[in-house]
């Protein structure tokens, strides 16, 4: 009897080992293996923002026998109030989960839950629930627009170089647009990658001579909450190495008999401010 009363808690405590042997690896947004009732914490997402969960369809039985197609599916089991989301197809080898956060959501850490599923459970391997928290901010990425002083010719286009620093989750796609700049409205619409910084170039100019002080704005598409400004000031005048330099934005309304003279004074202008 004693020994009867000693092995089957051995037993029970095999078989709780070998039915947790299934695990998930979760590689977006980041590389994570998580096993039943796991939690993880995946970062900052943006009221209105999309972004994506996708696991590795590799999993394990409780034999600890591997198998490239485990997972058939990955679901959505839980989520908060206002948010969308999509459940992946049936039997990808990286099923993916698409999320997107209530717009109207307030700042502060929400969870949602998934299920990998083996469809049928044909493999043997049941289902793995795990818990995600994601922190919902508009301060999802960092903003650096270079230079912040300008100065360029009459109609001469200006380079802005604008890197965007991701620190979200969501790829959503950012706006980049000018404010105080006469007769000036062009936007420019450009995605930078989650945990990614990326550089952009920014193109404005003016046809009047002037000192402006300008924003920059950038903005996700998502959210009006969500946004960055700097400060650049372009100054705009006649001036001839402005002029020479003009010359290279485009093609002079000249006879083509000058042309030669105008492509070698744009050549000088450049040897002039390396």
């Amino acid at each position: 009897m004693v020994r009867n009363v000693c092995f089957v808690p051995l037993i029970l405590l095999a078989l709780m080992t070998l039915t947790s042997a299934a695990y998930v690896n979760i590689v977006e947004p980041y590389n994570v293996t998580v096993h039943n009732n796991s939690s993880v914490f995946i970062g900052k997402a943006g009221p209105g923002q999309t972004f994506y969960v996708t696991i590795s369809s590799t999993t394990q039985n409780s034999t600890g026998y591997v198998l490239n197609q485990g997972w058939n599916k990955l679901v959505v089991s839980s989520l908060p109030s206002g948010w969308i989301a999509q459940n992946s197809s049936l039997y990808n080898q990286y099923p993916t989960v698409k999320l997107t956060v209530a717009p109207g959501a307030i700042d502060g850490p929400y969870r949602f839950d998934l299920t990998a599923v083996n469809v049928g459970n044909y493999s043997r391997v049941g289902s793995v629930t795990f818990h995600m928290y994601v922190n919902v901010t508009p301060d999802v990425f960092q903003l650096s627009a270079t230079p912040t002083s300008i100065s360029t010719g009459i109609g001469q286009p200006a380079k802005v170089y604008v890197r965007i620093n991701n620190t979200g989750v969501s790829d959503s796609p950012f706006v980049i647009g000018m404010k105080g700049l006469p007769a000036w409205d062009s936007n420019s619409t450009v995605i930078a990658l989650h945990h990614t910084s990326q550089s952009f170039v920014y193109q404005i100019y003016a046809g009047e001579p002037g000192v402006y002080h300008t924003t920059m704005r950038v903005s996700s598409v998502s959210s009006p909450r969500i946004y960055q400004q700097s400060n650049i000031t372009l100054t705009v005048k006649a001036s001839i190495p402005n002029d020479y330099a003009a010359i290279g934005e485009g093609t002079p309304a000249f006879p083509i008999i000058y042309e030669p003279a105008y492509a070698v004074m744009y050549l000088i202008n450049l040897l002039l401010n390396r």
